[in-house]
């Protein structure tokens, strides 16, 4: 099905900066679409972002927009929806903003269980900063602080989220664009808070460090490693270190939102006044 993106989008500030083949690209089309399927006005939509390449996505969408500082995006996010907590509120950033400089805010958000979506653009690299190595870059994969190879393990996002509280834990990557904005919609649609990480090219910073400078190449290579959910549980502990699971890994429909258990707590209390 198809639909206008245009309403969308802020025109006059096309081009975008993004590198031709970057997957942002895929990353904001599927937001777009998310938000249109589920009939979201503008007005009620506040997309918040801290700073790197996945985190100047604001600027090129017509909604309420906030682009702030490195690793804080979660922060301001949270003062938005505990002030106004009937609007839908969404963290776009990438894994060095997010799960480096942020990742305390991160893990917070989600132990409270706050009904915000954080969407993470996983490309294993700071790449607006110069190349160096993120919390995600993998096991002896090289960028600019690491040229001769990664000595530290990388998280596994969606394992520390789910670890963290977040009640929707989803994994999508930008070889699939249609299932990537499924599973971001599912995280819009969910009353808690939600978490989806997309497996996503920077051929710029990471694929010329390791011989992916193409990014249909990479992008290939991603895909070629994305396996569903039931498929890798029934792989060997071989071959599930060769792919990664996609599909929603984690939902829990039961926890209290905070927000609402917040207002709870102020109505309770004004009972008793």
């Amino acid at each position: 099905m198809s639909f206008d993106y245009l309403p969308y989008m802020r025109e006059n500030h096309l081009p975008h900066m993004w590198c031709p083949g970057c997957g942002i690209g895929v990353v904001v089309k599927s937001v777009i679409r998310s938000f249109d399927e589920l009939g979201w006005e503008q007005k009620d939509i506040a997309f918040v972002s801290g700073i790197g390449c996945t985190s100047r996505a604001p600027g090129y969408l017509n909604v309420n927009t906030l682009h702030t500082t490195h690793g804080r995006a979660i922060s301001f996010a949270t003062g938005i929806k505990m002030h106004r907590p009937d609007k839908h509120v969404v963290v776009i950033s990438g894994d060095g903003d997010a799960t480096a400089i942020g990742g305390n805010h991160l893990i917070h958000a989600a132990r409270r269980n706050i009904d915000i979506t954080v969407i993470v653009n996983n490309n294993n690299i700071y790449g607006m900063t110069g190349g160096q190595y993120s919390p995600t870059t993998p096991l002896g994969a090289k960028a600019a602080t690491a040229p001769y190879g990664n000595l530290e393990p990388s998280f596994d996002l969606a394992k520390l989220l789910i670890g963290a509280g977040a009640s929707y834990v989803a994994r999508g990557h930008v070889g699939n664009g249609r299932q990537l904005a499924k599973f971001i919609k599912d995280g819009f649609a969910h009353n808690g808070f939600s978490f989806i990480e997309v497996v996503s090219n920077c051929h710029t910073q990471f694929g010329r460090r390791n011989k992916m400078a193409d990014p249909m190449n990479m992008v290939k290579w991603i895909s070629d490693r994305a396996t569903p959910l039931k498929k890798f549980d029934e792989m060997s502990d071989s071959e599930q270190e060769k792919h990664f699971p996609v599909g929603v890994l984690h939902k829990d429909e039961s926890r209290p939102e905070y927000t609402d258990t917040y207002s709870n707590l102020i109505s309770s209390l004004q009972d008793k006044a």
